[in-house]
């Protein structure tokens, strides 16, 4: 009988252990995953620049200075055609702090690094975007705290766009 019970307990077990490696694997499959620091981002496509300078602008205290926005090789073509980006598309945008000098504006301090990814299956609930940003010169300390739902909100706004802002220029 002893010998029964242990076979019977280790089938529990097994199952059991089984079970929850499942639960596991589902999880991460379906949770979003991190978007990573765009390695070599500055030697992408260039795609614009655009300088948020006045304090009366709406968006000064988050994104006041210089912009400078890059988009990979996956994702050039797209947006060249102005057709959506595909899955595997980065966008990254060099945020910097301006200062005047001299009549010119010139660029200081990085504020952030500002990341978009594209996987419409990991980041399903932020519109198939992935949304990060790394504080100054850092390439590990993560800027956003709330997997994205903040920066897709502003975003929802550009829907027709593929949430992006960022435009080809012709």
């Amino acid at each position: 009988m002893k010998r029964h019970f242990d076979s019977t307990a280790r089938t529990a077990l097994g199952l059991t252990v089984l079970a929850l490696t499942a639960l596991v694997l589902v999880a991460h499959a379906t949770s979003p995953r991190a978007v990573a620091y765009p390695e070599g981002f500055r030697r992408w496509t260039h795609v614009k620049s655009m300088a948020i300078t006045g304090h009366d602008h709406a968006l000064y205290s988050s994104f006041g200075g210089l912009h400078h926005v890059y988009v990979n090789a996956v994702g050039r073509a797209a947006l060249e055609a102005g057709k959506p980006l595909p899955d595997g598309s980065v966008l990254a945008f060099d945020l910097l702090d301006v200062r005047e000098d001299g009549g010119t504006l010139q660029e200081g301090a990085r504020k952030f690094t500002g990341v978009m990814q594209r996987d419409a299956r990991a980041f399903a609930a932020t519109g198939g975007w992935g949304f990060e940003a790394f504080a100054g010169d850092s390439r590990t300390e993560r800027v956003v705290k709330d997997g994205g739902r903040s920066c897709f909100e502003c975003h929802l706004s550009r829907a027709e766009k593929g949430y992006v802002f960022s435009e080809w220029r012709r």
